[in-house]
């Protein structure tokens, strides 16, 4: 499954309603860690099932990006329940992203 692009229309239904655990990458097309992330995410999104993979541009999605307080980018929120469980500021290696979120 590949990594949903999600916007302040898309994100109640999508990350809050959804019935599996949700990381959500807040990220910019500016930010060079943020692009260093992305093949790594969609690579897990297509072998992990038991999670949802979305992304959120804070330029397009400024309201998102200041009720998360994402204040540095990449910044990876890990949701459960339609609640936050854990975040990680920066890039983030593949195998510390299968720990985080529960490998």
């Amino acid at each position: 499954m590949a990594v949903i692009e999600v916007n302040e229309k898309t994100f109640e239904e999508e990350v809050r309603k959804s019935d599996r655990p949700v990381l959500v990458d807040f990220n910019a097309g500016w930010c060079g860690p943020c692009r260093m992330l992305k093949p790594v995410l969609a690579q897990l999104a297509d072998e992990r099932s038991d999670v949802k993979f979305v992304s959120v541009d804070i330029d397009e999605n400024d309201e998102l990006a200041e009720d998360f307080g994402i204040s540095s980018i990449p910044c990876l929120v890990l949701m459960k329940n339609g609640e936050e469980a854990d975040r990680h500021v920066g890039f983030i290696p593949r195998d510390a992203i299968i720990d985080f979120i529960g490998g």
